[in-house]
């Protein structure tokens, strides 16, 4: 019950972060002193260093396990491709189950159009979000265990929702930089 509740203050704080941001019809105030915007969370990063530095601090925050002793990998197909996270320890069962709550729930949330904790994540809308969103009913997320972690296969028959799959897994590998090739094997 802890860690369920532990996972769930972070999800909601982006909720409310993301309303309120979207509700608000106003731009944001222009900085003219180079410090950034006035909202920390917003897609407006001040450079591509700030924001890239807290990825693994909004990481752990996001998906309740340690950035650090877990390693993340990116794999394009051709028909999509998958996200997997696993344990560097195999005696780690903490994130081990921690991994494997957080992709369960990152499958059912992709269905269900919500990219809300990549995108807090990551300071920014990853490429291929939108597209990937819209076309929803056309991509298939599946969850399966593996034996230190989890993986999400992420799967589709639709041009326009593979490209935009490849081009949001691409930008994981570059951000997360996982070292996993860019290039879709034939």
């Amino acid at each position: 019950m802890k860690t369920r509740l532990l996972l769930a203050l972070p999800f909601f704080a982006v909720q409310v972060h993301l309303a309120v941001a979207q509700s608000n019809s106003n731009p944001a105030p222009q900085d003219t002193k180079g410090s950034g915007s006035a909202c920390s969370m917003c897609n407006a990063m001040p450079n591509e260093q700030a924001r890239t530095k807290g990825i693994n601090e909004r990481g752990e925050l996001g998906m309740g396990f340690s950035q650090t002793a877990t390693t993340h990998h990116f794999f394009l197909t051709p028909q999509g491709g998958a996200i997997q996270v696993e344990t560097n320890s195999p005696t780690d069962k903490t994130d081990r189950e921690e991994i494997r709550l957080h992709l369960s729930h990152i499958a059912r949330a992709f269905e269900a159009g919500n990219f809300d904790i990549p995108m807090f994540v990551h300071a920014v809308m990853p490429p291929g979000v939108p597209a990937m969103k819209r076309l929803k009913e056309r991509i298939i997320y599946l969850f399966a265990e593996t034996p230190n972690g989890g993986r999400v296969e992420i799967q589709t028959a639709d041009s326009e929702a593979l490209q935009a799959i490849h081009e949001f897994l691409q930008f994981q590998i570059r951000d997360h930089k996982t070292g996993d090739p860019l290039d879709i094997p034939k």
